[in-house]
């Protein structure tokens, strides 16, 4: 883990320890969530939550919560904040988003996902940045846009594309099913796993015999990315069924 974030999570799990206050990050990235995920497995009375905003957010704060709360009693919309932004006249990509919100000089870890869905566009953002965001950006790449507070509740969530792979194996192990999921022999993956292009549940793995499970999400560099969605019985060989899905 940085140094710098694993210093910065030791200080908020220590704050909301002592003031039994929510405290938290900025915008984590996927691989950043799951070392600190890691890492909060030793955590005594404080519980860590990931959220950012919506299920389907792949940018998350880490939200370390005191004793007397759980995952239920925590309210999002307290701390993460969605805007709504309509363009006219075009239909600026999700590049175009991201350099006018940092062009106005807020950090990347102050704005989570840019949901782009033809002329609009969601933004996932801090309630520090929310006033700034709907008051200054009115201009993304060539378009003239419109920037609105909306309810967290109110966000749809844009749907994933993907295609389905069902394969078996003889092992659940990674150099098995990332060879299966993305077309590859299992020495070819190994020699990926080896070579440190591989990723298991966004860390990576140089373990070829690494175990995996339900709801793994497996990348390779170049290759792309996907997910175990459901493990099924025995072959008459005595090969497990798997059910992956591809990101598109």
């Amino acid at each position: 883990m940085d140094k710098d974030l694993e210093k910065r999570i030791e200080e908020l799990s220590a704050r909301c320890e002592r003031s039994s206050l929510v405290t938290a990050t900025g915008f984590l990235t996927m691989p950043e969530q799951a070392e600190v995920a890691a890492w909060a497995k030793r955590l005594g009375d404080v519980t860590l939550h990931l959220n950012g905003g919506s299920a389907a957010c792949e940018r998350k704060c880490a939200f370390f919560l005191p004793y007397y709360m759980t995952d239920a009693d925590f309210d999002p919309a307290e701390h993460i904040r969605a805007l709504r932004v309509t363009a006219y006249f075009g239909e600026p990509t999700h590049r175009d988003y991201m350099g006018a919100a940092l062009g106005l000089g807020i950090r990347r870890e102050w704005i989570g996902d840019f949901w782009v869905n033809g002329d609009t566009a969601t933004i996932f953002c801090l309630p520090t940045v929310e006033k700034l965001l709907t008051d200054e950006l009115t201009q993304v790449g060539r378009c003239t846009v419109k920037t609105v507070p909306i309810a967290l509740a109110e966000v749809q969530a844009p749907e994933r594309k993907t295609r389905k792979r069902t394969f078996t194996v003889k092992s659940l192990r990674l150099d098995a099913v990332a060879g299966n999921m993305f077309g590859l022999s299992r020495t070819a993956a190994a020699e990926l796993i080896r070579a440190g292009a591989v990723q298991l549940n966004y860390v990576q793995c140089l373990h070829v015999d690494a175990p995996i499970s339900q709801g793994d999400v497996i990348s390779i560099h170049g290759r792309g990315k996907g997910a175990v969605t459901a493990l099924g019985g025995q072959s008459r060989k005595d090969r497990t069924f798997l059910e992956t899905e591809i990101y598109l």
